[in-house]
């Protein structure tokens, strides 16, 4: 297809999602074709390349998934890491969970993944905003005080820590810290010169410039900028810095096997082990049903394997996949929660085009592909045209996958009774202020704010406000959970406990995996024993 076709293609997607730059690279053979479309920075006004950085999210945990596989096959250094390798071995003392059959069941393969039964509890860490910020320990450490969500291996529940528990095996065999393993073991082996853990390491590097800002859309107020977040508590499930010219060479070292890729550290990625729950009726025409294997997705379209990953964090989207068969990778990356969208869309249509599908209307004896930037065209990505794309407003909630887990259904209340339904509020609001404590989810302040009992939650690495409105019996509660970064709002029960004439205790849906309420319990007199056991 020509390059004016495919700029259309992406200049139409990104407006109806608010997307303002996007980055492409695919891989055809052995050949690559890249190229940056609409803007990195809005103000002061940046055009977005191949070579711009974005936070690729859960693209990484291809990267992690292959730092594991690499030690599974090192049987000279590392003879006790193995898929099937027990974690409570491999890390006696940190590796915990709150059930013993998870303890003692758990191995490596499970944590891949996603299928231990620990629910996400995305809500439990700390990010660089606390007192006590989380990292790849204190994130293992804490396991034991999490309550499970199902059997071991009894189905497949998404958990981004287990992610982060694997960086700290790789950190504790290797002695060396995950940042460096990657350094050492894949980005330079790969050239890849531009990718770094870390927005700071990246600025390290002297690549600041290039980092784009994220944004976020709102249709009353526009486009919202966000930078790009330093996550230690998130690293393996997300947090590397990269650029489409970059991951590319990761794809291609994927459908190649080639350097630190060993065709059996490729075989140990792409094995399917779970099976995520899908809905029939939204399974693309000539698609197979997903599969898991350890960091990457599978699913079969007209009979060609089809492997890849989804990525959106605040401010940012990416997807990258390709077809072993016939040696065809794309990776699409932007700054917008949204930006996740388009690159599906983008890489489906990519994919058609690779496998030569015709658009059904096209003039009988012509080739034109439905869309995709051909790498055999005698336009070279540098050369392209660039976008100039007006301001139009943007803000955008991410995906499944993302961050916060959208999927917060199972314990939402019923936020359609009126005003004049719900019972009044009646006991003194300061009788329900105080600090309450959770060990896996430590320490929580009831405040009063605006006449309403209020939790400010930001120092979260997924930072959140709660404001509790009143349903019935002056114990249970609707809080809204508005996001401290994206903003919206989602209902989540709550209910306080009394003895006597004391609070005792507060329970919050934070976790709806669980299908059941996280209680904390009030501490007396002082802020102590928030701080215990962190």
């Amino acid at each position: 297809m020509l390059l004016s076709d495919f700029t259309s293609r992406v200049e139409e997607l990104t407006t109806k999602h608010h997307v303002p730059g996007l980055s492409v690279a695919v891989l055809s053979e052995d050949q690559v074709t890249s190229a940056g479309f609409g803007s990195a920075s809005i103000e002061p006004p940046l055009p977005c390349t191949a070579d711009t950085l974005f936070d690729v999210a859960s693209c990484a945990k291809s990267i992690t998934a292959a730092s594991v596989a690499i030690l599974v096959e090192d049987n000279e250094n590392y003879p006790e890491i193995k898929y099937d390798a027990l974690m409570s071995n491999l890390l006696p003392e940190d590796f915990v969970m709150s059930c013993p059959e998870h303890s003692k069941g758990a191995m490596v393969e499970d944590l891949l993944s996603h299928r231990t039964g620990m629910a996400p509890h995305d809500n439990s860490y700390f990010g660089m905003r606390a007192e006590c910020p989380d990292n790849a320990a204190s994130i293992t450490k804490n396991l034991r005080n999490l309550a499970v969500a199902a059997p071991l291996r009894s189905r497949y529940l998404y958990c981004n820590m287990m992610y982060t528990v694997l960086t700290h095996l790789i950190e504790v065999k290797s002695k060396l810290s995950f940042s460096d393993f990657l350094e050492d073991r894949i980005f330079l082996p790969l050239a890849m010169n531009s990718s770094s853990l870390q927005p700071a390491n990246a600025r390290a590097k002297g690549l600041g410039d290039r980092i784009a800002a994220g944004y976020i859309w709102n249709k009353t107020s526009g486009y919202r900028e966000c930078q790009c977040a330093e996550c230690p508590e998130g690293q393996g499930a997300g947090s590397v810095i990269t650029s489409a010219n970059d991951f590319i060479k990761w794809v291609k070292a994927l459908v190649n096997q080639e350097g630190p890729i060993t065709q059996k550290v490729y075989q140990g990625l792409v094995r399917p082990r779970s099976f995520p729950s899908y809905h029939p009726a939204r399974l693309k025409p000539l698609t197979s049903p997903p599969l898991y294997a350890a960091g990457v997705d599978i699913y079969y379209y007209r009979g060609h394997m089809v492997v890849g990953h989804n990525g959106v964090v605040t401010g940012f989207g990416a997807r990258f996949a390709f077809i072993p068969s016939i040696k065809f990778g794309a990776v699409v990356m932007g700054n917008s929660s949204e930006a996740g969208i388009v690159a599906g869309i983008l890489i489906r249509e990519l994919i058609d085009d690779a496998l030569g599908i015709l658009e059904p209307d096209q003039a009988a004896g012509v080739r034109v592909s439905k869309v995709g930037v051909n790498p055999s065209a005698s336009t070279k990505a540098g050369e392209k045209k660039k976008q100039k794309r007006s301001r139009p407003p943007k803000n955008s909630k991410p995906e499944h996958q993302s961050n916060r887990p959208s999927d917060a259904n199972k314990t939402k209340p019923d936020m359609s009774q009126p005003d004049d339904e719900v019972e009044p509020q009646v006991k003194p609001l300061h009788q329900y202020t105080g600090h309450y404590w959770n060990s896996g989810y430590r320490g929580i302040t009831v405040q009063i704010e605006d006449n309403r009992l209020f939790v400010d939650a930001s120092d979260r690495a997924m930072g959140f406000t709660l404001t509790f409105h009143h349903m019935s019996d002056q114990t249970k509660y609707t809080a809204k959970l508005v996001d401290a970064v994206e903003g919206g709002s989602d209902p989540i029960e709550a209910e306080f406990l009394f003895e006597g004439d004391e609070v005792a205790g507060l329970g919050l849906g934070l976790e709806p995996s669980l299908k059941k309420l996280i209680w904390f319990h009030r501490v007396n007199g002082n802020t102590e024993g928030l701080e215990k056991g962190r």
